[in-house]
């Protein structure tokens, strides 16, 4: 029996693959087989492993298409003859004695299921002996005895914690055995799984795209709370498709779709026909293709020019945020003398930071239609660009949910039966200070913060509140959509981003926050919860101007002035039934019979 069966998983990572093999032809122990498994990767890893892929030791396997970490290391493990396994991921690197350190100390502590060697990490050249802080044991730095055991594969959960994915049933409560010295180094990449994993620049999005996964994803990173898709998406999937109307639009969606992506099965179940061309630079929460909902056929990336000529759709549609921006440009100057609409969501100033800027203004100018997300960066837009030369402009927020987020009934208020005040941030905490929260604790007003995700981004803020609110500072798992009514409405109101605007009336001195509607604002409305946001009188604020317009909630200067509106049980009440009652003014449903005609419109202008 080989001593050690060395498992080399690889997905597009062939400029990494001659080092690491070449840091394994290099062990002072020589009796391994390496088992690189090419998980369906798009490049030639017969080639980049060069002449060692003669070596009578190394053997290549490839599945037909990605299949996931957990599948590749499962084919390893199936094939191994080794009584000892390690791994060496295609991207990290092993010193000359690291399988020999490894396998004495797995020999002088008979009883140890694994043993970890010392690893070196990150671009400050940090090393740990053991685990590294804040992370799962790294596959480059563990071996273990041959086992039956097999780690998790994609359909049944997508992870970065290896831990949870096989060392914890391996390690089964006890404790492995280190070498006491640093033989490897885990490398850091963009293109690193954990990094394509990991919110907020990697997730479920990014990930999607880099390892072209075809189908609805349970994942959940270290560093977020679960997306289970086949859960939550089901409903739709299974649904009937409604055959396309005899009026029925063709219609291209170029981009990504955001938050509450599958608001867009609106526009299908009114007997239009949808079709995808999505950006492969997403990042979490910006969805893209194959949709996990159905329902909207995919246009292949890789020759989208001939196949978007070949579809001849009524209409382009590109949308939505900045991040979509280049590849948007990219469809609109590719001269395929389309219908075609630009709706932007958010936001300026990263197309600004980016080098976005140019190909803004041209999506702006040069389409045949745009779409603005509120009133106001309409306006902005208007004293920021040049003008369009298409004059068809509409109004619609970008990412607002379907009906179907409004299912449920209202829950009692938690006060009603604590005599305490509730309020809730059903997401990512942008304000208030740790100090206000503080206050407001001291007078008796909880803070609920739903979203482990939200909690692992915004740790520092999250601790300061915890000193300063104690134990009536909560924190909760994120709230599915479908229990939006009856988990929210328990509280007395929600909080939008809080923030002081500067810009006195100037549209030129307006900011992301002034221009923005934040996608919370319909989770609470949905809910029947009113808002809770910083009186910035004399200054133009979308969501002041909406809130004041339709008293969706309260504005605040100090923490007092809060609570006595909070306390003011008629105004709250009142505050309520005028949230509840226009509930469906923020769904896609309530707007999507206008947005076609505005489609309609443009289509007729050319």
């Amino acid at each position: 029996m080989t001593r050690v069966s060395v498992v080399m998983p690889t997905y597009d990572q062939e400029a990494f693959v001659p080092g690491a093999v070449d840091a394994l032809l290099r062990q002072t122990l020589t009796d391994w087989e390496l088992l690189v498994v090419d998980d369906g990767s798009p490049g030639d890893v017969a080639a980049a492993l060069g002449e060692a892929a003669d070596d009578p030791r190394v053997r290549l396997v490839r599945h037909d298409g990605n299949r996931g970490l957990g599948a590749a290391l499962n084919t390893g493990l199936d094939l191994a003859t080794g009584e000892l396994i390690a791994y060496l991921p295609s991207d990290d690197v092993i010193r000359r004695d690291h399988l020999a350190t490894l396998a004495q100390a797995l020999e002088d502590a008979p009883d140890a299921p694994l043993a970890v060697a010392g690893v070196r990490y990150s671009d400050v050249e940090r090393s740990a002996p053991g685990r590294i802080p804040g992370e799962p044991l790294q596959l480059v730095q563990v071996m273990h005895r041959r086992t039956d055991q097999r780690w998790l594969e994609r359909y049944q959960l997508t992870t970065d914690d290896l831990d949870r994915m096989l060392w914890n049933r391996l390690l089964d409560g006890r404790d492995p055995v280190l070498t006491g010295q640093v033989t490897c180094t885990w490398r850091h990449h963009k293109g690193q799984r954990s990094a394509v994993l990991r919110e907020p620049w990697g997730g479920l999005n990014p990930y999607r795209v880099r390892y072209r996964v075809q189908h609805p994803l349970r994942l959940q990173s270290t560093v977020g709370s679960l997306h289970d898709e086949v859960a939550h998406y089901r409903r739709f999937r299974e649904r009937p498709a409604t055959p396309r109307a005899a009026d029925g639009l063709r219609i291209l969606l170029v981009g990504e779709l955001a938050h509450n992506p599958e608001r867009i099965l609106a526009l299908s179940e009114r007997g239009h026909e949808l079709h995808g061309l999505w950006t492969d630079t997403p990042v979490w929460f910006n969805t893209v293709g194959p949709l996990p909902f159905g329902h909207v056929a995919e246009v292949p990336r890789e020759r989208w020019r001939a196949a978007v000529r070949d579809l001849q759709p009524d209409l382009v549609y590109g949308l939505l945020n900045w991040q979509a921006v280049p590849f948007v440009h990219d469809v609109l100057t590719a001269g395929l003398g389309l219908p075609f609409v630009w709706h932007f969501k958010e936001g300026p100033s990263f197309s600004f930071l980016h080098g976005h800027w140019p190909m803004l203004v041209d999506l702006h100018t040069r389409t045949d239609g745009q779409i603005y997300s509120s009133p106001e960066l309409l306006e902005w837009f208007g004293v920021t660009v040049p003008a369009s030369r298409h004059g068809l402009r509409h109004v619609l927020d970008g990412d607002l949910p379907k009906a179907e987020g409004l299912a449920g009934e209202r829950s009692p208020l938690l006060s009603d039966g604590d005599g305490d005040l509730h309020t809730v941030i059903p997401g990512r905490p942008l304000g208030p200070s740790p100090e206000a929260v503080g206050a407001l604790a001291r007078a008796g007003v909880h803070l609920h913060l739903y979203g482990e995700k939200a909690a692992a981004q915004r740790r520092d803020w999250v601790d300061a509140v915890r000193r300063e609110a104690g134990d009536r500072f909560h924190l909760h798992p994120q709230v599915a959509q479908q229990d939006w009514v009856s988990e929210l409405s328990q509280y007395d109101a929600g909080w939008l981003h809080d923030f002081t605007s500067s810009n006195l009336g100037d549209l030129h001195a307006a900011t992301w926050d002034d221009l923005n509607y934040p996608a919370r604002i319909a989770t609470l409305a949905a809910a029947g919860v009113p808002s809770i946001q910083r009186d910035n009188a004399g200054s133009i604020v979308a969501t002041q101007t909406l809130s004041r317009e339709r008293r969706l909630g309260v504005f605040w200067r100090e923490p007092a002035d809060l609570v006595a509106q909070l306390r003011d049980r008629p105004l709250m009440d009142g505050l309520r039934d005028s949230v509840w009652a226009q509930r469906d003014e923020f769904t896609f449903d309530a707007h999507v019979d206008g947005l076609v005609d505005f489609f309609r419109k443009v289509i007729a202008s050319r």
